[in-house]
């Protein structure tokens, strides 16, 4: 039997071992580029186009027919999307998903709906991954899967908020405030998948101590943490050292963050998804 872990690119994963994986692409546009979230693409250069360009960006996320090239040849497909709260991708996952069924009767294909993104879908593919190999039936993985997701969280730390304004995430006026005044935003992924801002603070001391609040607070007892970020892996790796103090075996896996990741949490942000 052919199983795959399928995921869209804002899951910052592209292989995964002892599994099949497949990543579909995000695309970030701005003026006349388009960057491609895959793992060719140069982050470095996408953010500092970004940071100097003045046209509207946006971003475009796969269609139908890009999922059903992911979920080719597969007997079984469990698919991890971005919050269907920000992005369409799993609206057009779960069409490509009827699509599949209907092409392919004898495959099964389920579609989990993160309601966060980053680094919160790794630990769910990685969920996934571990009742795979442990051979358990496609109704049992999406059971447990799913009972899974209710204690996986997401914070993040950001410290610009200028392309979640130009998206219509954040006002343009609360990102330039945020901006003058050298403030970072440290936040959550709701219960429905939405970003839900926590603390304001000043300098990334308090905004890695703010974090650590927060991840204590959701009941972390020594679990996985997964950090991603964008070109700061010194305050994910300060960030790691203040988790392990408290919790020696913690598992935890800091990695830079892909296109898409990267576009919102822009220069200097932290995702980090952890097990409650």
């Amino acid at each position: 039997m052919r199983i795959k872990i399928v995921c869209d690119s804002s899951a910052n994963v592209s292989k995964m071992s002892d599994a099949i994986c497949e990543s579909v692409p995000l695309k970030i546009i701005c003026g006349d580029r388009e960057f491609v979230d895959s793992p060719a693409l140069d982050v470095q250069d996408m953010v500092d186009y970004l940071k100097q360009a003045k046209a509207r960006s946006s971003t475009s996320c796969p269609n139908v027919q890009d999922w059903l090239n992911a979920f080719e040849g597969a007997d079984e497909v469990y698919a991890v999307t971005i919050t269907s709260n920000l992005s369409g991708a799993f609206s057009s996952c779960m069409q490509a998903a009827e699509e599949f069924r209907k092409s392919n009767p004898l495959s099964r294909v389920h579609v989990f709906d993160s309601l966060s993104t980053g680094p919160e879908m790794h630990l769910i593919m990685e969920k996934i991954r571990e009742h795979v190999l442990a051979r358990l039936p496609f109704e049992q993985i999406k059971e447990k899967v799913t009972e899974y997701m209710q204690r996986t969280h997401l914070l993040f730390s950001l410290e610009s908020l200028t392309n979640l304004a130009r998206n219509g995430r954040v006002s343009p006026a609360v990102a330039k405030v945020c901006e003058v005044l050298g403030i970072r935003v440290v936040g959550a992924a709701s219960d429905v998948g939405t970003l839900q801002p926590l603390h304001k603070v000043r300098g990334e001391k308090k905004a890695l101590s703010a974090l650590m609040s927060e991840i204590l607070s959701r009941g972390y007892q020594g679990g996985k943490v997964r950090i991603a970020h964008c070109m700061n892996e010194l305050s994910a790796t300060s960030l790691a050292a203040m988790i392990r103090e408290k919790f020696p075996a913690s598992n935890i896996e800091i990695r830079p963050c892909g296109g898409l990741c990267s576009f919102y949490a822009e220069k200097g942000g932290l995702l980090v998804g952890f097990e409650g």
